[in-house]
């Protein structure tokens, strides 16, 4: 059954703790574990006794390969996804979720798509690779920064990711996406965005993506990966803002989906 989880990123500049905490008092099924600049996100044991400690089970690590983790456990890459893939097993997460390269990671971008299904055979998880979009300085065509290519639909990966606030800042039809995708479509960082130059990750329903649609699209369609809440609550000003950023998000995906809490 599929489950709604919350990014830990969601309650940045809070901690990773923070997430577990809000993710068990609000209701969400599990975790997502973006493994970033907060120290305890990079320890594999604390991470476990997080989880056993309010009773969220994880759903998925994110390998840290945004740019500003890029020193997050070295800065060899498939060394990150190797140690990605280890946290995951020790925490029972069934997904790592990963970035396509950047241009000027040249030969790791070459090997990437064989390296990623080397990776998948190896491990037995699945490395579910996220959906970008061109940077841009303005609402302007931007400059396309990933290889082979920001969008998994186009590629032969046997798991994907889609992000909706990336979609809207490249300006992706998620719906139709999904559709090329098909059955490769594992996991959803279910948020926002209006098209603008920034990565907004607004509250789903905030946005112009259409993300009610997208939701009853997988709910027609079969979908039985995981959904993740991964919103930005950098402005909230309170506890209280944050929870009602959250709980709202939450309320919306299993409203649209028709998702219920596993028994």
């Amino acid at each position: 059954m599929t489950r709604i989880g919350l990014s830990t990123v969601s309650v940045y500049p809070e901690s990773t703790a923070h997430g577990f905490a809000y993710a068990a008092s609000l209701g969400y099924d599990a975790v997502e574990v973006m493994v970033g600049v907060d120290a305890l996100s990079q320890q594999v044991e604390a991470v476990r006794q997080l989880s056993v400690h309010h009773e969220v089970p994880i759903s998925a690590i994110h390998a840290p390969c945004l740019l500003f983790t890029q020193r997050v456990w070295g800065t060899e890459p498939w060394g990150k996804l190797y140690r990605s893939a280890d946290m995951a097993h020790a925490v029972g997460a069934g997904t790592v979720v990963v970035h396509p390269p950047f241009r000027w990671q040249k030969e790791y971008a070459a090997g990437f798509v064989a390296g990623i299904e080397r990776l998948e055979k190896e491990t037995g998880l699945f490395f579910a690779v996220e959906n970008m979009y061109p940077w841009k300085a303005s609402s302007r065509r931007g400059v396309e920064m990933y290889l082979p290519g920001r969008d998994p639909s186009e590629e032969s990966y046997a798991n994907a990711t889609i992000d909706l606030s990336h979609a809207a800042i490249a300006g992706d039809d998620i719906v139709e996406m999904a559709k090329r995708l098909g059955p490769r479509l594992r996991h959803i960082h279910l948020t926002d965005g209006n098209g603008s130059a920034k990565d907004e990750h607004l509250v789903p329903g905030r946005g112009s993506t259409g993300a009610d649609r997208f939701l009853e699209h997988l709910a027609g369609s079969g979908f039985d990966g995981e959904i993740v809440v991964e919103i930005n609550t950098r402005k909230a000003t309170s506890k209280a803002d944050r929870e009602t950023d959250l709980r709202e998000s939450l309320e919306f995906a299993r409203r649209h989906f028709g998702a219920r809490t596993p028994s």
